[in-house]
């Protein structure tokens, strides 16, 4: 019988308890798999159309920027996205970055010359430890791969970018979850690969330290050296500077599950809203769009938090004990908990599986 993953905040939660909850939000992976490789990409469409022709509002927050990303720069200028939003590894973001070029170019020849260049957006983690990740084994198949994949259903855990990512000492990889607030729907999609075990904090329970206890190879002490990738996506008619203030609240969330945004961890959050696109032409009619107030965001805000940290939970509870590259081993969280006697689990509110 599967563990039950404790339920985060009030709010209700979408159908999925996925970021595709939010309408027309799609979600694929390519995952690789063989030898030292276990590595992979996990693609997120907002929307179903053409995103360089139709592109869709964003902003984000860089908690903290150890981190080797594409296409924020021209994202923090214009405030949109004209690509999906590939996650990989971090020497696989050139490799991704270039798919995302080509698929555009093929889709518009004109794209670099007589119409503007795209902007790909592409962000990573290192997961050295456990894929070989000098083998840049990621290539443009694998993200059109992940591409024609995308739908509303898709798996979590070790898989796509995930397959090779660690949290807390323990398996990470990719979680997601969403929450109603009002009318509207917020999603969040997370690539863990971050936190110092001792730091583990689970639905407002300091665990780390005794979950520690389990493991016959105790992590050794120091700095918080991995990374998270958070996506938000919300169906609230919100503009770019609206949406970079739901992205830093994605850091709520993160905190309560015991990170600190350590030196080493690049740490960042986006964004977007599904509820209008933005035409590439300029000749092109501009929407007419009636914004969400900013005062009436702090029920948004409340969603944000809470579905970032339970798309953590989730990333855990799915992710499998893994062994990686030369032997590496992760441990997954729900075979640690399984021998914790009941009274342990008696502070958390549980919901199915």
């Amino acid at each position: 019988m599967a563990l039950p993953v404790p339920r985060i905040g009030s709010l209700p939660s979408g159908t999925r308890d996925a970021i595709t909850d939010v309408a027309g939000v799609t979600v694929g992976h390519a995952t690789l798999d063989e030898g030292d490789v276990h590595t992979g990409v996990t693609v997120v469409r907002p929307h179903g159309g053409d995103p360089y022709l139709q592109r869709v509002p964003a902003g984000f927050a860089v908690l903290n920027g150890f981190g080797k990303s594409v296409g924020l720069v021209q994202v923090e200028e214009l405030g949109v996205l004209e690509t999906p939003i590939a996650l990989t590894n971090t020497f696989s973001v050139p490799a991704v970055a270039a798919a995302q070029i080509r698929q555009c170019v093929a889709a518009h020849p004109d794209c670099g010359r007589d119409l503007p260049t795209v902007n790909p957006l592409v962000f990573e983690c290192n997961d050295g430890f456990l894929n070989d990740i000098q083998r840049m084994a990621v290539g443009e198949a694998d993200y059109l791969r992940a591409w024609s994949d995308a739908g509303e259903v898709f798996a979590q855990g070790s898989v796509g970018a995930g397959r090779g990512m660690t949290s807390f000492a323990l398996k990470g990889g990719i979680g997601s979850a969403s929450r109603r607030s009002g009318a509207h729907t917020v999603g969040a999609l997370v690539l863990a690969n971050y936190g110092r075990l001792d730091n583990l904090v689970i639905a407002g329970h300091a665990v780390g330290a005794q979950i520690a206890t389990q493991l016959s190879d105790t992590p050794p002490a120091g700095p918080e050296k991995g990374s998270i990738i958070v996506l938000i996506a919300t169906d609230a008619p919100l503009d770019a500077r609206q949406l970079r203030r739901l992205s830093l609240r994605a850091g709520a969330g993160l905190a309560r599950t015991g990170s600190v945004f350590g030196h080493g961890s690049g740490d960042i959050a986006l964004a977007f809203s599904t509820a209008y696109t933005l035409p590439q032409w300029p000749t092109a009619p501009m929407p007419a769009v009636t914004l969400l107030h900013d005062a009436l965001l702090d029920g948004l805000f409340q969603a944000v938090a809470d579905s970032v940290e339970q798309a953590i939970l989730h990333a855990l509870w799915r992710a499998s004990a893994f062994v990686g590259r030369d032997g590496h081993v992760r441990p997954a969280l729900t075979e640690l908990l399984r021998d914790w006697p009941h009274a342990a689990f008696a502070p958390f509110t549980f919901k199915p599986s």
